[in-house]
């Protein structure tokens, strides 16, 4: 009987709405969603299991280990241990689908995705069943849920992951306004980031981000942040704060972007040379020296958690040219720090120096 039985279920492994799910009984149950962080608990035959997480968000960097915890325990305490399953995966955000992140059972682990090789569970203690992402990426950011099920009882918590970052607004080299959603994306990869989310932007504003121009952010809305309400930027009757056009056509609406670039690993200097270069020049001379021309992303990065302070304005990968200002002092643009733009100019003009990335 054993074995037509199981060659009765492989096929329904795949059917929606039944409750399996790679290769391992998963349970649908309603009592077992917790709609939130911190722990979840659910009841089974007088017992409770309840799955504990961290309320606050934790904070990493790009490129280093992290582990995301989580634990469960019983209410009451129960002397033998159960077989449980273990199942960790990132929450969708912006319409993107969910992702399979890994899933346990006794000593068999899977990982997914991008996630295979960089994650395993933590257990050091007793029913810890935290996760260990290695060598994080932009892209790790996010809500991840533990969920762990007990036959037909399933439980889960909720862990929120921040990389250190800075926001930045980025134009096209046409002018502002020429991004539909798709292209700011592409043009944030470019410059070593991301499009920002709104808690990054918001984060970016109690921090003192005051731009006038509208831009993608991650959720396809449109905003941009005002510290110092003026004429120019919705008018002085409305307060600071992060200004909404909402939600806009992600093909036919065009707008700048809010970019997020992670800490960087690497170096960005600027590089000492003889005379000023044209574009091509500076690409070479950054070879030549055994690195590669920086991005918008990599000069921010560098100033906003390396103190980068410098005077002189050089070439970047995407053909503007800038530079960092950390520490504002007398002819050396305006009194607050930040990254001075000189826009885009003619590539074969000979007025400025480079800035090149070498990475670690």
């Amino acid at each position: 009987m054993g074995l037509p039985l199981l060659v009765l279920l492989l096929p329904l492994r795949c059917v929606s709405g039944l409750p399996f799910y790679n290769g391992f009984y998963y349970s649908n149950s309603p009592n077992g969603w917790s709609p939130g962080q911190g722990h979840g608990e659910g009841i089974f035959n007088g017992v409770k299991l309840v799955v504990e997480t961290p309320e606050e968000i934790l904070f990493s960097y790009r490129g280093a280990n992290v582990t995301l915890p989580c634990r469960y325990h019983y209410e009451p305490a129960l002397v033998s241990p159960r077989p449980v399953r273990i199942k960790w995966w990132k929450l969708s955000e912006n319409g993107a689908p969910e992702q399979d992140v890994l899933v346990a059972i006794g000593l068999r682990h899977r990982a997914f995705g991008d996630y295979r090789g960089r994650v395993h569970l933590w257990q050091e203690r007793e029913r810890e069943v935290s996760l260990e992402i290695r060598d994080l990426r932009l892209e790790d950011y996010g809500r991840y849920r533990c969920e762990v099920i007990d036959g037909l009882e399933d439980e889960s918590g909720l862990v929120e992951l921040e990389l250190r970052g800075v926001v930045f607004p980025y134009q096209h080299p046409q002018g502002r306004y020429q991004f539909n959603f798709h292209e700011a994306q592409w043009a944030c990869e470019e410059q070593d980031a991301v499009v920002a989310s709104f808690e990054q932007l918001f984060r970016a504003w109690e921090e003192g981000l005051d731009w006038c121009n509208a831009g993608w952010l991650q959720d396809a809305s449109v905003q941009y942040p005002i510290t110092q309400a003026r004429h120019p930027c919705g008018g002085l009757g409305l307060a600071p704060g992060v200004r909404s056009y909402g939600p806009r056509h992600r093909r036919l609406h065009r707008y700048d972007v809010f970019c997020f670039a992670a800490a960087l690993r690497g170096q960005v200097y600027y590089l000492e040379h003889p005379e000023k270069l044209t574009l091509a020049e500076a690409k070479e001379a950054c070879q030549e020296d055994g690195a590669q021309i920086a991005k918008v992303g990599q000069l921010f990065a560098a100033w906003k958690f390396h103190g980068l302070d410098r005077c002189d304005a050089g070439w970047l990968a995407d053909g503007s040219a800038r530079y960092p200002v950390a520490h504002p002092r007398r002819n050396c643009g305006s009194l607050e720090p930040g990254v001075r733009s000189f826009g885009f100019p003619d590539p074969h003009s000979r007025k400025y120096g480079v800035y090149c990335y070498r990475p670690r």
